[in-house]
């Protein structure tokens, strides 16, 4: 299966990179296209062991924010679910006054760094209000800057 995007193929061969990886669903989900993960990138000691015993010949790199731009190869595909108990309605909702909130900023920053040609990032709904939106316009001003047009959605994860 494949698909085009501007007259170039997107299907076999593609290649990711995974932060804030968890347990790794992307790969789960894109492993039978055929795409190729380049590294992963998770702190939490759980999540880490169930990536190295599912992918031990795929880079599980820890804290993402010392990624470098030639660290890895090349990726098309940037995808991370920055932590989102900082924009949870649940949470605490401090949005990017809180460290786990900057690593939103930072996930910018990594797309400035390594320049895929595409990303996903996902998070919660409460993303859209926290800080009265202006934490997600602020993110979108960055991907902004960097060059990147961008679409959001919000899913029913019932579903």
């Amino acid at each position: 299966m494949t698909a085009l995007n501007q007259g170039r193929e997107i299907g076999p061969g593609l290649v990711y990179g995974s932060v804030c990886s968890g347990i790794e669903g992307a790969t789960v989900a894109w492993e039978p296209l055929g795409w190729r993960p380049a590294f992963f990138s998770e702190i939490a000691p759980f999540p880490r062991a169930v990536i190295a015993h599912h992918y031990p010949d795929v880079p599980c790199h820890g804290d993402f924010r010392t990624i470098e731009a030639h660290t890895y190869e090349p990726i098309d595909v940037l995808i991370g679910g920055t932590p989102c108990q900082t924009f949870s309605l649940a949470g605490l909702r401090a949005g990017l006054d809180s460290d786990r909130g900057q690593l939103t900023v930072e996930f910018a920053h990594l797309l400035s760094r390594l320049r895929p040609k595409w990303f996903v990032w996902e998070n919660v709904p409460g993303v859209l209000s926290a800080d009265g939106g202006r934490a997600f316009g602020a993110f979108l001003g960055l991907l902004g800057k960097l060059g990147y047009g961008f679409a959001y959605r919000v899913f029913d994860a019932q579903y």
